[in-house]
């Protein structure tokens, strides 16, 4: 009974292959991911510029609309002073003392300066409604083409996803399979001596007397402990994990 109870122990060498397997399937993953390239990350940016362009274009049509509002604010009030100088002009026909006559005379003067500063307002209002509806079409015409162009990255991704689909599948479900043989402190050694290393890998072989991470050179006793595969040991510079190059040469 108490036979049944023991853990199955692993031996080093069976961990060791096991994590050169795994390497060699995430290896296997990466690749499809440097396959798809930069387009997962291209697509990305075109769908942040088209939302930042649509921003753009709804603030400008915004600032359109309320210059617009103001040119009509002043012609409603050119048609009010106007109304007024053709008031006071028919009032001072029938004034009784000159005080009332100076008095509509700086009235009219001031409502006919009103329609100037309203006609000059309008001008200024018009020339800036034509520099936004030129930086609108503008920024249209941009919005068009990136939306061309992300439906045309995002057609060539699916279809590299779609090509790669299934193999990824395949290699994620091995590699999930072997991550189960192996002893959670070590997995989670591999994976963080993978994160960190630049071209991830965790697992190298020892090839021409050196680490084949880092490249630097492994002293003779130590490549014998790791052709021996007695123990699990790491490059003293890179960190890696060191198999022998039989090893390493297994598929």
């Amino acid at each position: 009974m108490a036979e049944n109870n023991e853990t199955k122990e692993i031996s080093v060498e069976q961990k060791l292959k096991a994590l050169h397997q795994l390497q060699l399937k995430v290896t296997e993953i990466d690749k499809i991911k440097i396959l798809r390239g930069e387009l997962p990350m291209e697509v990305q940016d075109l769908e942040d510029e088209i939302e930042g362009l649509k921003t753009r274009i709804s603030n400008t049509e915004s600032e359109i609309a309320n210059i617009t509002t103001e040119i009509a604010a002043r012609k409603t009030k050119i048609a009010e002073s106007t109304e007024l100088v053709k008031k006071y002009t028919e009032q001072i026909d029938n004034v009784r003392n000159s005080r009332e006559f100076d008095h509509l005379s700086k009235e009219i003067e001031f409502q006919k300066l009103e329609i100037e500063l309203a006609e000059k307002n309008i001008a200024d209002f018009g020339a800036a409604i034509d520099r936004k509806k030129s930086t609108l079409e503008e920024a249209k015409g941009l919005l068009e083409e990136k939306q061309t162009m992300l439906a045309d990255k995002k057609e060539e991704l699916e279809e590299i996803i779609v090509e790669t689909k299934q193999d990824e599948e395949r290699l994620r479900k091995e590699a999930k399979d072997i991550e189960a043989m192996i002893e959670p402190r070590l997995l989670q050694a591999f994976k963080r001596i993978r994160k960190n290393a630049r071209n991830g890998l965790a697992v190298v072989s020892v090839e021409r007397d050196a680490c084949g991470g880092c490249f630097n050179k492994i002293p003779a006793q130590r490549q014998l402990d790791i052709r021996s595969r007695k123990k699990i040991i790491v490059c003293e510079h890179c960190g890696r994990i060191l198999i022998d190059p039989e090893m390493g040469a297994e598929k």
